[in-house]
This record gives C-alpha cells, sequence and structure tokens, in this order.
C-alpha cells in the first residue's frame, strides 16, 4: 500500500465520519429534510469501499472493475432506453465495451503494446461502424434510427467516455490521480448538495434538475478548485500551478455537467432512476454520472502536459 493509498484512506474515512456528524446535528438543530443525503451518504459507504478495493488490487484490478461498471451502467441505460429490445444491437455494444476495456488492459509499454491507446481513441469510429452494419447484415430498416443513435449514445458515453478510467490505471502515477478522481467528485456532490440545502435560492436548471440550486453549483465549484492543492502529495513532480486549476476546473463544471446530462436523459424518460443495483440510490449509472465528463477531460489535461 502506498503512501498516497494510506493518506487518501485517512481522508476519506475521516470526511465520512465527519459528514455522519453533520449530518446527526443538521437533521437535529436546522430542522431540515436530509433524509435524501442520508441515502446518498449510505450509497458512498457501498461503492467507496469497492472503488477503492479495486484502486488497491492494481492495475489490472481497476480495469476489470471500471469495464464492470462499464457494463452495468450501459445495461441500465438500455434497459431504461428500451435498447434492450434489440438483442443484437446491444450485444454489439456490449462487444465494444469488451474491447475497450481490453485496449487498457494490454496497454503495457514493456510488451511494447503501448500502441493500444490510439487504438482506444479511435474506438469511437470502430463502434459507429459497427451499429451501422448490425442493421445491413439484419437486413432491417424500421426503427432502425433510434436503435442506433441509442447504441452509439450508450457506446461513447459509458464504454469510452467511462473507459478513460481504465487507461488513467495505466499511469505511472495512476493511484494518486484515480484516488483524487474519486474523491472529488464525491466531494463535489455532497458541497454543492449541503450549500443548495444550506443557501440555495435560484434554481440551476429547473426543468432538468428542480433542487439543484446556482449557489449549491458554486459552493461545489469553490471546494473542488480548494481541493488539488490539499491533495498535491498524490500528484507527481509536473503538476504545477497550472494543472492544479485545472483539475480543479475539470471537477467543478464536469461533475456537475455530467450528473445533468443524465438528468436530461432521465427526465425525458420519465424515470428517477437508471436502476437498482445500489440501495438508496438508484444504479450504478446514477453513482458514475459525474465521472462521464470528467474523466476523459482530467485524462486529456494529463496526455497533454506529459504526465500520464
Amino acid at each position: 500500500m502506498s503512501e498516497a493509498f494510506r493518506l487518501y484512506l485517512i481522508i476519506i474515512a475521516s470526511c465520512l465520519v465527519g459528514a455522519a456528524v453533520v449530518l446527526g446535528i443538521a437533521s437535529r438543530m436546522l430542522g431540515r429534510n436530509v433524509e435524501k443525503v442520508w441515502s446518498t451518504y449510505r450509497s458512498w459507504l457501498v461503492m467507496i469501499p469497492l472503488a477503492m478495493f479495486g484502486i488497491y488490487l492494481g492495475r489490472v484490478g481497476t480495469i476489470v472493475f471500471v469495464t464492470s461498471l462499464m457494463f452495468v451502467a450501459c445495461y441500465e441505460f438500455a434497459r431504461a432506453t428500451k435498447l434492450t429490445s434489440d438483442k443484437w444491437m446491444l450485444g454489439a455494444v456490449m462487444i465494444l465495451i469488451a474491447a475497450t476495456g481490453l485496449t487498457a488492459l494490454i496497454h503495457d509499454p514493456l510488451y511494447n503494446t503501448a500502441g493500444s491507446l490510439p487504438l482506444f481513441l479511435a474506438m469511437p469510429m470502430y463502434a459507429i461502424a459497427l451499429v451501422l452494419v448490425v442493421p445491413v447484415i439484419r437486413n432491417r430498416v424500421e426503427g432502425q434510427l433510434r436503435t442506433i443513435s441509442l447504441a452509439i449514445v450508450a457506446y461513447v458515453l459509458l464504454g469510452w467516455m467511462l473507459g478513460h478510467l481504465g487507461h488513467l490505471a495505466n499511469s505511472n502515477s495512476s493511484e494518486g490521480y484515480l484516488l483524487f478522481l474519486l474523491f472529488a467528485v464525491e466531494l463535489n456532490d455532497v458541497a454543492a448538495f449541503t450549500f443548495g440545502k444550506l443557501f440555495g435560492r435560484h434554481p440551476l436548471r429547473s426543468k432538468i434538475s428542480p433542487k439543484k440550486t446556482w449557489e449549491g453549483a458554486l459552493g461545489g465549484f469553490c471546494i473542488s478548485m480548494i481541493l488539488p492543492w490539499l491533495v498535491r502529495f498524490s500528484f507527481p513532480d509536473g503538476f504545477g500551478t497550472t494543472q492544479l486549476l485545472l483539475a480543479g476546473v475539470i471537477v467543478g463544471i464536469g461533475g456537475p455537467m455530467g450528473d445533468l446530462a443524465i438528468s436530461v436523459i432521465k427526465r425525458d424518460l420519465d424515470v428517477k432512476d437508471m436502476g437498482t443495483a445500489i440501495p438508496g440510490h438508484g444504479g450504478v449509472l446514477d453513482r458514475v454520472d459525474s465521472l462521464l465528463f470528467t474523466s476523459p477531460f482530467f485524462f486529456h489535461m494529463l496526455n497533454y502536459f506529459d504526465l500520464l
């Protein structure tokens, strides 16, 4: 277990205990309804240990864990959008997700397979080609535009974008990067909710997520901008002021945007949650939505500055 992992373990455990104390005080003294926060808190008690265990297992364990999340989240999306009615198209998407996980698994410069990263970055092109070929092979026409569109969105959003986490596991500083993202998006979420409950007056996007407020979003953004400086120990040399600022912006904006993007889909489908896999907080997709935008933007920021 690395020093960064031990420090994050202490920080996250302290935050979970602190959050429980704050929620208990808030429910008694402020007289505010915090039941939804408690349910979210309970979901963290399930997801965070699982995610940290995957990271603790190392590169292969992390990639397998991330790929498993991709499969489950994609199936939840397919079930909610009725993509499951087309087994061929759903099968094509699942094959693409498996291939995406494989590109991360075989990426190893020691064995001259580092070229799998360009292959991963080109996966959306292969995905579009494959899902367009499926109805041709089956000689199908009716309803195929909708099915093709759903399949492309399912793969790009939940296979390719989320798949950047798997390739992040191949970084020399993977442990610190992954723990930062995990901790940062959850902290942004709870900060936005807390500030929104305490000070929220102006709806952020009333038609999409009526309970989210500008005050909550600003509070979450401020916390996200501060956090990278507090956990600089988890970043390698060369991770300077510019990178710290960008990391804060990516989490502070990308996290809520991922949440809102999935909320748009849920509102259109008229469903509260995408699944029921996690007690008290819907499905896997409902928990990883904040990582959908933060993961690829954080990955490409690191790649641009040669920090992978």
